[in-house]
């Protein structure tokens, strides 16, 4: 198992969606938006990974499993879950504004797609589960 840092991690019906990008840019408060949406939280800022039958699962982190921050409110416990890892998104100023197709990052030596996304407001957890939809692995 690996632990990874500064990363953020839901569920969305069973597939695990990473979501990665500098301290302040929206990691949380995406994960938030997506749990209201029916998400469900893996891990925020800080997730554990690991390779099982050829899949890269990801667990919450024992220490702080199940808590996420609402900032400017304070922390809140939710019930946590462990997903296949299936897209990697990384919140970023200067993203393609329209890429041919996810890129390739590798986590604990496994292949995953990754998406640079603008960290906008606007629709941004519906941009999300669509890129989910169109270019994440199958769980």
């Amino acid at each position: 198992m690996k632990k990874l840092a500064n990363v953020t991690a839901v569920a969305i019906g069973g597939r695990g969606l990473l979501i990665a990008g500098p301290s302040g840019s929206g990691k949380s408060s995406l994960a938030l938006e997506l749990i209201d949406r029916g998400a469900h939280l893996i891990g925020d800022d800080g997730i554990v990974v690991e390779g099982l039958e050829g899949r890269l699962i990801v667990h919450p982190p024992g220490e702080t499993g199940g808590l996420i921050e609402i900032r400017n409110v304070g922390i809140i416990e939710l019930e946590p879950v462990s997903a296949p890892a299936c897209l990697w998104i990384t919140l970023a100023k200067d993203p393609p504004r329209l890429p041919v197709g996810p890129e390739e990052r590798w986590v604990a030596g496994h292949p995953l797609p990754e998406l640079r996304i603008f960290p906008s407001k606007l629709a941004l957890a519906l941009r999300v589960e669509a890129a989910l939809g169109m270019h994440g692995l199958s769980a």
